[in-house]
């Protein structure tokens, strides 16, 4: 056996396999075992070969793996401008006499070339089935977390997006099944043992970007994302809604009903329209609200898919939950951890008013936070532009969770003035609801509880609902305060759908939200005091036009650094702009030199 890879009779073939071998390796599938094994025969070789063909009589080599040297060595020769080498020719027998042969080489007769490779289609799961709804479960990783995810995470993400039930057999088959099949095709990977956590492989995520792109009408993609509809009993594995519509005429009303109230749903940007600026009570839209009686929906609880317990413990809070009955799903959320919903029974309900889904959002959101990401979000700015969000959300009750246990002691007590500063700003000035709890499992009892007092309060009366189609950009805020001052007994609510719309941080931004996130980047410029600069200069480049108004030389610099205290310092409470804030804005909008 040589000493090392370069005294191999075939270093460059040896280069490759290796190649592959440390990269699967690494991803941990198995034909890891395989490649080692081709690995260590073709490294202990002592025979040059003229071609990969070759290679198949050592251990390790089969058919699928010749072919990939010999496609590796061709694109070798091809960059390295030399000549493919050709397959060599076979030898055969010279009869004798003796009935024995000898050998000679046969010029007419080439070796038989080896077979080939017939082109497969690449395997893609059918839309909504199990394959496909763990490749999207699996999507909400971020691309090269090492984290992984478990089993149960899986189901629980997962399950929105499949027609057939993860946890109830069909015969002998439930949705995970599909899970071998993603790994026999190499688009999902498994480490560790016993605890097994699942990751995408680069063709995997190939293949979700696919689906998320196709997904995305923003993207110009007439694909329908069929979501969050759950089977009723169990289905055939890998049925779609779409395949088990064609033999159930029922069934099949019932789809297109559905992928009719999706499209609207993911329409985007045009699931209201932009309306005009309100200002006056003249301009909110007259409607009738659309009524849900009780008994035609139930209160579930909707946790964000990143809210988990630790980084090393994903599954846990699904897991409490589960043992304490609390019903919950998982998705990704706009806004805040945890919020509740009204799912009707009916799916297709909504879709015959003109409406989008079959979700309602109840007036309870949870911004779930534990002490050390507080920490961090303060020092960031994040704390600040979430409580704005929070604010401008439209839902009454916003708690602010804060699991005090999770900090480091160092940490508490260093940041322990501006964490307790910060707790009530959030509570007397922004009025939002506090609760404190120790650990998780504090909070997931807190959750359970609030849960069961929801379904309690909203199960038993009927639910108002805001029609979509009179819903603009600038109204829906103002409707929502003049509905509360005008019936303060009655609680109007939207759709998941119109939720999501209104609090995308992204989607649905206008020059005006713009400018108040700029604002915001500068240190001491909160929401409130954004609001008030914005009212005064509606755009950016009228604000940059009001500083170069101020002049120039030391009267324009000093002009610069109060024109927003001189306008808003005269304000009440923390929408009043002091003189040290002004001169930084001044920093940063009025170009001046001060240092500060």
């Amino acid at each position: 056996m040589p000493r090392n890879d370069t005294e191999c009779a075939n270093p460059l073939w040896l280069s490759w396999v290796k190649e592959w071998y440390e990269k699967e390796s690494e991803r941990g599938i198995k034909a890891v075992t395989t490649y080692k094994k081709a690995y260590d025969s073709l490294r202990a070789c002592p025979l040059r070969f003229e071609h990969p063909s070759q290679v198949i009589q050592l251990t390790g080599f089969g058919p699928k793996l010749c072919d990939r040297l010999t496609e590796k060595l061709r694109k070798y020769c091809e960059e390295e401008g030399i000549e493919m080498p050709a397959i060599p020719k076979k030898k055969r027998k010279k009869a004798t006499s003796s009935g024995g042969g000898e050998e000679e080489n046969d010029e007419d007769a080439p070796a038989t070339p080896a077979k080939k490779p017939r082109k497969t289609k690449p395997y893609v799961p059918a839309h909504r089935s199990g394959g496909y709804a763990i490749i999207l479960a699996l999507a909400t990783l971020e691309k090269g977390e090492k984290t992984g995810i478990l089993k149960q995470e899986i189901i629980d993400i997962g399950q929105e997006y499949s027609a057939s039930s993860f946890t109830i057999p069909n015969g002998h088959y439930t949705a995970w099944g599909s899970m071998k099949t993603l790994l026999e095709k190499d688009l999902v990977y498994e480490k560790g043992r016993p605890t097994r956590k699942y990751f995408l492989t680069e063709e995997g995520w190939d293949l979700a970007e696919r689906f998320l792109k196709a997904h995305n009408p923003t993207k110009g993609s007439t694909e329908t994302f069929v979501s969050r509809e759950k089977p009723v009993g169990a289905s055939r594995p890998n049925d779609s809604d779409l395949s088990d519509a064609e033999t159930n005429p029922s069934r099949a009303r019932q789809t297109a009903s559905r992928i009719g109230a999706v499209e609207e749903e993911n329409k985007g940007p045009d699931l209201i329209q932009m309306g005009k600026e309100v200002t006056s009570n003249s301009d909110l839209p007259k409607f009738s609200p659309i009524v849900l009686q009780p008994g035609s929906f139930v209160v579930e609880m909707v946790l964000d898919n990143r809210e988990v317990a630790a980084k090393n413990n994903r599954q846990y809070m699904h897991e409490q939950l589960r043992e304490k009955k609390c019903p919950f799903t998982v998705r990704p959320l706009p806004l805040g951890d945890i919020l509740w919903v009204a799912k009707l029974k009916d799916p297709i309900y909504l879709s015959k008013h003109g409406m989008e889904g079959d979700e309602v959002v109840l007036d309870y959101i949870v911004e779930r936070k534990r002490l050390d990401d507080l920490i961090s979000s303060i020092k960031d700015g994040r704390f600040y532009e979430q409580k704005f969000r929070l604010n401008r959300s439209g839902l009454k009750n916003v708690v602010y969770l804060i699991e005090e246990g999770s900090a480091g002691k160092d940490s508490a007590e260093v940041w322990a003035d501006r964490v307790q500063s910060a707790i009530a700003t959030t509570q007397v000035i922004h009025g939002i609801f506090l609760k404190k709890t120790q650990k998780v499992d504090e909070t997931i009892r807190y959750l359970t509880r609030l849960t069961a007092m929801l379904k309690e309060k909203y199960e038993k009366e009927p639910l108002h609902l805001i029609p979509t189609p009179v819903v603009t950009y600038w109204n829906y805020l103002p409707l929502l305060k003049h509905l509360k001052e005008e019936q303060p007994g009655t609680n109007y609510h939207a759709t998941y759908q119109l939720f999501q719309f209104y609090s995308d941080k992204t989607k649905n931004l206008i020059l005006r939200d713009v400018f108040l996130k700029m604002l915001m980047c500068t240190k001491g410029v909160s929401g409130t005091k954004a609001l008030e600069i914005q009212k005064r200069w509606k755009t950016p480049a009228e604000f940059i036009a009001a500083y170069k108004a101020c002049g120039e030389g030391t009267e324009g610099e000093k002009k610069k650094h109060s024109m927003v205290s001189d306008k808003c310092g005269n304000l009440v409470g923390n929408r009043k702009i002091q003189k040290a804030v002004s001169t930084k804005i001044a920093k940063v909008w009025g170009f001046t030199e001060v240092e500060y």
